[in-house]
């Protein structure tokens, strides 16, 4: 089953209750569909204050995935091959490429730049959050 990775776009969407997001992310949930957040993508997005407790609700009903070596090298790997591209940006590409996910993401040129110049994330799918 394909599941789904979600970047910080992706996040901020469902706190923000984006539509387009929002139907995204019952649809999976609903049809048992996998949802991933790396965890440098919930530091990138959490904040303490007013929506503190929406983005607990969101993380529980997801899940975290730790930064291991294998995803760690392979986001390496990647940054050395694209000129420019963010930590971050490749560690969400890795991470769904280890899967075969799709991504969900409010970045689709910069992801699209590491999935253009990184072999392992040739097929890995990029929609707009």
């Amino acid at each position: 089953m394909v599941g789904l990775t979600f970047d910080t776009g992706a996040l901020i969407g469902l706190e923000r209750r984006r539509h387009a997001m929002r139907k995204v992310f019952a649809t999976a949930v609903e049809h048992g569909v996998p949802i991933v957040v790396p965890t440098v993508v919930v530091a990138e997005w959490w904040r303490g204050g007013a929506h503190e407790k929406e983005r607990a609700t969101i993380l529980r009903t997801v899940r975290v995935e730790a930064l291991g070596m294998q995803l760690a090298r392979l986001a390496g790997i990647a940054v050395g091959l694209v000129r420019g591209a963010a930590t971050l940006d490749a560690i969400v590409m890795a991470s769904a490429s280890l899967r075969g996910d799709i991504v969900y993401t409010s970045d689709p040129d910069d992801l699209g730049a590491l999935r253009d110049g990184v072999p392992a994330f040739a097929d890995v799918r990029i929609l707009v959050a």
